[in-house]
């Protein structure tokens, strides 16, 4: 699959999600199978470009590409101008996103809050495509199925984005006023396929290798973005993939390995983060992991006390030590529908827009 001039390794996608899909856990997943990752979404406000927090969701230093940056905002030349600053810094890929529920994005008529105005909607499109085209960069755009129920239009800005120049689609089967609840329908992502000419993305509750291949089967979509459902198991991309490519399940990772990978990425996490915001915003990272495991609520809550990087890592490897050896292999995964729910993760969410 291409995105403009990009080849990707597969069809399988990172969401991006604010508070979640930074550096670390986009190289990652895409270390464990998934072949595309975007940032998590970068304001389109000038004031805010220079701060440490935009800076840090800014960074793919040592990320193989594409580097696919998403953006957020209400005005076309504020959010031209963020894709030529990001385009500028090295991002080969700009996302828009028109996606987001989170109140505070929509309350500033942000995110999905652009699919009750199409024209802003489509001026915004135009003008970052525009900016995008003299240094040949694609543009993308994840949306919702619509702002709620009696309104749905993802067929129609679909439609007039690829008319505008966009390269590729992604829909959460999901409106605006959803959220996250209930279940994501796919009738409207396989309608937008069947218009479109550009490669469309399935996403929402894509929980599982036979979910993926049901979706697929539904929408007829060209790709599959994951976002929650990597929470805590990004090795779910490599499931899907060898799930797809043989119909049988790949055995859950060995414990030893999970421990390894979790290390590691709290190694990343703190070089991106520094000692203090470090600490802290790896807890949620942590019960992720560890909130089907064994003992996991437990150790969460001792976890969530520890204040030093130094102590966190002794903590991970004593709890996976204890797990199991270097034969054990970690248990099934629950998923959407069972009774522990995926964290919202707009709930860690602290872009300004």
């Amino acid at each position: 699959m291409y995105i403009g001039p990009f080849a990707l390794a597969n069809s399988l996608f990172v969401a991006p999600m604010a508070g979640v899909t930074d550096r670390p856990f986009r190289q990652l997943c895409k270390r464990l199978g998934a072949g595309y990752a975007v940032s998590e979404m970068v304001t389109s406000r000038r004031d805010l470009w220079d701060t440490l927090k935009t800076s840090r969701r800014a960074n793919h230093d040592g990320e193989p590409g594409p580097i696919a940056v998403q953006i957020a905002g209400t005005d076309a030349a504020m959010m031209a101008d963020a894709a030529r600053y990001n385009v500028d810094r090295g991002a080969q890929i700009i996302d828009i996103n028109m996606g987001c529920p989170a109140k505070k994005v929509c309350n500033k008529w942000a995110g999905s809050a652009l699919m009750q105005d199409e024209g802003l909607a489509l001026s915004i499109i135009d003008a970052v495509v525009q900016a995008c085209a003299p240094s040949g960069v694609p543009v993308t755009l994840k949306m919702r199925t619509g702002w709620c129920q009696s309104h749905k239009n993802a067929l129609s800005i679909a439609l007039a984005a690829q008319d505008a120049g966009v390269q590729m689609v992604t829909v959460h089967g999901r409106t605006r006023e959803q959220g996250y609840k209930g279940a994501a329908e796919y009738d409207t992502v396989a309608a937008v396929k069947a218009a479109l000419r550009i490669p469309v993305v399935a996403n929402g509750d894509i929980t599982s290798p036979e979910k993926a291949r049901d979706v697929l089967r539904t929408t007829g979509a060209d790709a599959l973005m994951v976002g929650r459902a990597a929470q805590g198991q990004p090795w779910i991309f490599r499931e899907i993939a060898h799930f797809l490519a043989t119909g049988e399940h790949l055995a859950p990772p060995l414990v030893c390995e999970v421990k390894r990978l979790l290390l590691e990425h709290l190694h990343d996490h703190y070089s991106l983060y520094g000692e203090f915001s470090g600490v802290r915003t790896a807890r949620k990272h942590i019960a992720w992991y560890v909130r089907a495991l064994a003992g996991g609520d437990e150790f969460r809550t001792r976890f969530n006390a520890l204040d030093d990087s130094a102590a966190q890592l002794r903590a991970v490897a004593g709890f996976f030590d204890v797990l199991g050896d270097t034969t054990d292999r970690l248990p099934a995964r629950a998923t959407a529908t069972d009774a522990t729910p995926f964290l919202n993760p707009f709930n860690h969410m602290e872009t300004a827009l």
